[in-house]
C-alpha cells in the first residue's frame, strides 16, 4: 500500500525525533518555504473572493431595474410571512426523498440486475430492462409527471388512487429507477469476471455469487454517483406541485400569486439550497476519500 507524501513526511518527522535527529537548515528552510507559500496562496484566493464579490454587488445595486428587483424579489415582509409556510411544505418533500429514495435504489437495483442476467433465457427481460431504462431516461421527469398526475386520474381507474402526492411520487420513481439502474448496471460491469469465475469455483451458485461477490463490490464503487442522484431527486420533488400537492413550492406560489410578489420563490429556493447543500458536500466527502482510498492501493 503507497503512502501519500504528507504522511511519509509525518512518519519521519516522529522517526527523527525519536532518534534524536536534528532536522538540517535546508530541511527547515524548505518546510519554512511551503508553510509560507501555502499562506500566500490563502492570503490570495481570500483577497480574491473578496474583491469579486464587491464587484459582483456594486453590478447587482447599481443596475437601472434594481430597486423595483428587490422590491418584488427581496422583500422582508413576505420573506418573513412565506417562511413558515414553505418550512410547511418542505415536510412532503423530505418525506417524498425518502420513501422514493428507497423505492429507487431497489428498482433501479432490480432493473441493472435483469440487465446483467446472462444465457439467452434471459433475452426478453434483459430487452425489456433495456426498453424501460431507455424510455424513462429519454421521457423528460416534467412531461412523465403530466402524464401520470393527470393522466392517471383521467382513466377513472376503480381502485387507481388519484392523490397527486402518490401520483407524483411514482414518476419521480419511475424517472429515477432508470437512471439508478444504469449506475449499478455500469458497478456491476465494472467488476472482473474473474470475481465470479472464483466464487464459482468455491461452490457458490450464479445467484449466490451475485449476492455475496459482485453486488457488494458494485454498490461500493457506484456510491458517488448514486448519491449525486439522490441529491437530484430532492430537488425534483418540487415538481410534485404541478399537481396540486402543498409542499414548499406550491406553498411559496399561493402566496405569491396572492401577493403578486416573488419574494416566497426566493425563500423555497434558498430552503432547497440549504437542504442540498449537506448532501453535496458529503458526497463530495465521499467522493475524495474513495479516491484516495484507490491511490493508495486501498480496496474498494
Amino acid at each position: 500500500m503507497t503512502v501519500t507524501m504528507e504522511e511519509s513526511g509525518a512518519d519521519s518527522g516522529k522517526d527523527d525525533m525519536r532518534d534524536g535527529y536534528v532536522p538540517s537548515e535546508r530541511r527547515l528552510e524548505r518546510e519554512r518555504h511551503k508553510h509560507a507559500r501555502a499562506r500566500r496562496a490563502t492570503a490570495i484566493a481570500a483577497v480574491s473572493t473578496l474583491v469579486t464579490g464587491v464587484v459582483l454587488y456594486l453590478v447587482v445595486v447599481n443596475a437601472p431595474g434594481w430597486p423595483r428587483t428587490k422590491e418584488t424579489f427581496f422583500d422582508g415582509q413576505y420573506a418573513r410571512e412565506a417562511f413558515p409556510k414553505v418550512l410547511e411544505g418542505l415536510w412532503l418533500n423530505v418525506r417524498l426523498l425518502l420513501i422514493c429514495g428507497v423505492l429507487v435504489l431497489v428498482l433501479g437495483m432490480l432493473i441493472a440486475i435483469a440487465r446483467t442476467l446472462p444465457g439467452p433465457v434471459f433475452f426478453p427481460l434483459r430487452v425489456l430492462a433495456a426498453a424501460y431504462t431507455d424510455f424513462f431516461r429519454g421521457l423528460p421527469l416534467i412531461i412523465n409527471l403530466m402524464i401520470v398526475v393527470f393522466g392517471v386520474p383521467a382513466l377513472r381507474l376503480q381502485g387507481v388512487t388519484v392523490d397527486p402526492v402518490l401520483l407524483g411520487g411514482t414518476a419521480l420513481t419511475l424517472t429515477y429507477s432508470a437512471y439508478v439502474a444504469e449506475v449499478f448496471r455500469a458497478g456491476i460491469e465494472s467488476v472482473h469476471p474473474s470475481q465470479r469465475a472464483a466464487a464459482r469455483s468455491l461452490g457458490l451458485t450464479n445467484r449466490q455469487a451475485l449476492r455475496y461477490v459482485v453486488l457488494p463490490q458494485a454498490v461500493r464503487r457506484q456510491v458517488p454517483p448514486l448519491l449525486n442522484d439522490l441529491v437530484s431527486l430532492q430537488k425534483d420533488t418540487g415538481l410534485v406541485s404541478i399537481g396540486g400537492a402543498i409542499d414548499a413550492v406550491r406553498a411559496a406560489d399561493i402566496i405569491a400569486q396572492r401577493s403578486l410578489n416573488y419574494t416566497p420563490y426566493i425563500v423555497a429556493g434558498l430552503v432547497f439550497v440549504a437542504l442540498t447543500i449537506p448532501m453535496t458536500r458529503f458526497t463530495d466527502w465521499v467522493t475524495a476519500r474513495m479516491d484516495r482510498q484507490r491511490a493508495q492501493g486501498g480496496s474498494l
